[in-house]
């Protein structure tokens, strides 16, 4: 019985990614380690073939799925349409696809992503919504390609599908600017992500924009969910803080749960504070008045993102490339 490449690693003490990249004759290994872990696979019997079989099957196209802390990935209508998009394109191209869930720091992470070199994924769609630059540097010694969704670091060459956040909430701080002629607020996700950043970036550059001073922006740290949100704006009408006469949330979740709290406190949407979500949630269109948001069209980001990780697993010589899905101002009644 031939040896796996999991039991390998184990014999010469080495790291799965190591043994990995040896055998798939990718870079990231010395030439001696790379020799010495050859040379060992052919005195133990390891089958090579496996690998032309993974690299010229259809296969598995894995969904993995992180979570650092889960404040903002979990399960919203949000993130299941994302999923809906890849679970069809996977279909229609006729590639199976399994869902994975990795949790934790990057200690925790090593030993779950090694997992994955042993397995029957080809390619990987990984949500990183939640990522840090350090956690997405743990993939690159993957020896399948991957594609980064929902998220982008400068430094970590790879390919990336997600939302033009500065866009969308450009669209939306001019949008609060242009009807109610007043200097918006920001309704601020308490939760440091690189989606949250753009729109940080996007907000401020419509103020400016409009010759608006950033400082006078007044600016609420609230947490991205609506009971957070809520709870958190509870303690802003209660302490008295100053309110903008608008503002621009950083997601639909936060929008509503600020919503809920003005309400009680006899604020009136849109005539006494306007408010412009993100994402377009189902209960956008539920709530009383309406959420005017920045529509994502998620299923296609989902497309999109199956449709570049065929590209890497069946052309040669692409380079790494950079996808920026655009989104749509929808007006409803809470501005």
């Amino acid at each position: 019985m031939s040896i796996t490449a999991k039991e390998l690693a184990k014999k010469l003490n080495l790291s799965a990614a190591a043994v990995s990249m040896a055998l798939n004759n990718k870079p990231g290994v010395s030439t001696d380690t790379r020799r010495r872990i050859l040379d060992a696979a052919d005195r133990y019997g390891y089958d090579f073939t496996r690998i032309t079989e993974k690299q010229n099957a259809a296969g598995t196209i894995y969904l993995v799925i992180y979570k650092k802390h889960g404040a903002i990935v979990d399960d919203t209508p949000f993130f299941s349409q994302l999923s809906e998009g890849i679970t069809d394109a996977c279909q229609q191209s006729g590639y199976k696809l399994k869902i994975l869930y990795l949790l934790g720091e990057n200690d925790e992470l090593l030993p779950q992503i090694e997992e994955i070199q042993y397995s029957d994924c080809i390619g990987i769609i990984l949500l990183g919504t939640e990522m840090q630059k350090e956690d997405a540097l743990l993939f690159q010694h993957l020896s399948v390609p991957f594609v980064l969704l929902d998220t982008y670091f400068e430094t970590v060459a790879c390919d990336y599908v997600l939302i033009n956040n500065v866009q969308g909430a450009y669209l939306a701080t001019s949008h609060l600017i242009k009807k109610t002629q007043k200097q918006p607020g920001y309704l601020k996700s308490s939760y440091a992500i690189g989606n949250f950043a753009e729109r940080n970036s996007g907000f401020f550059k419509a103020v400016r924009a409009y010759g608006m001073s950033s400082s006078k922006s007044i600016v609420h740290a609230l947490t991205p969910s609506i009971d957070g949100a809520y709870a958190d704006m509870k303690e802003i009408l209660n302490a008295g803080e100053k309110l903008a006469p608008c503002y621009f949330a950083d997601n639909d979740l936060i929008a509503v749960g600020a919503m809920k709290a003005l309400k009680e406190y006899g604020y009136r949407i849109p005539e006494d504070i306007a408010i412009v979500g993100f994402d377009n949630i189902p209960m956008s269109t539920i709530i009383e008045p309406a959420l005017t948001t920045i529509h994502v069209p998620k299923q296609y980001m989902g497309k999109i993102a199956v449709q570049r990780l065929i590209t890497l697993l069946t052309e040669k010589g692409t380079q790494p490339v950079k996808i920026e899905i655009s989104t749509q101002l929808v007006e409803r009644k809470s501005v």
